[in-house]
């Protein structure tokens, strides 16, 4: 496992500074197309995103965590409950039933300290998912706070690194459909963003 981070750390962050190597770090994560995979989210699995080349909130961040340490950066994670339901998503109607049927999730982002304080970088979306109108963290200046792609019910939750196995989430088989489906339309959805700016 170590080799594989390393041999991609080590490919993303050649010849920047520390501030471009976290902004290089983080835009190839966010870049990997979002995808709920749930044995991904495992302590022992999530470096397997890097050959997947796609995964959720939790493998991203586990990833992005594990990298930024590498950069003798201080990371926590922070973990927010929300509601599938209750995102700002048109979502096609079989998508819908099965949104509305999926108990309280929770979204895994990061927190790290930069200059002294501590900033949320969220890197859950990738770009071509800009057509939901959801907010895609297009730039990050390596610097600022970016935004949640989901809205949380309750405060946010901090973790240390040590402690953040505890936080995965359990999946019957309502949510595995769910994840399935919406796999697959936000794979078709990327597929249309493909081709409309390939005619602009």
């Amino acid at each position: 496992m170590a080799g594989t981070i390393e041999e991609h750390f080590s490919q993303w962050v050649r010849g920047k500074d520390p501030l471009g190597a976290r902004v290089s770090i983080y835009e190839r994560i966010r870049d990997m197309p979002y995808a709920v995979i749930p044995e991904l989210n495992d302590s022992q699995r999530y470096v397997d995103i890097l050959e997947v080349k796609r995964g959720s909130c939790m493998p991203k961040h586990l990833l992005m965590c594990t990298m930024f340490q590498m950069l003798g950066m201080t990371v926590l994670f922070a973990v927010y409950p929300f509601r599938w339901d209750e995102l700002d998503i048109d979502y096609p109607p079989s998508l819908r039933r099965l949104a509305k049927a999926m108990p309280p999730s929770h979204h895994l982002a990061c927190k790290v300290e930069i200059e002294g304080r501590l900033v949320l970088v969220d890197a859950t979306l990738d770009p071509a998912l800009r057509s939901l109108g959801l907010p895609v963290n297009e730039k990050w200046d390596g610097r600022s706070d970016t935004l949640l792609p989901i809205r949380p019910f309750d405060g946010e939750e901090i973790y240390h690194p040590s402690e953040a196995w505890g936080v995965q989430s359990q999946h019957d088989e309502a949510a595995l459909a769910f994840y399935r489906e919406m796999n697959l339309w936000l794979d078709k959805l990327r597929e249309a963003s493909v081709r409309s700016h390939g005619q602009s």
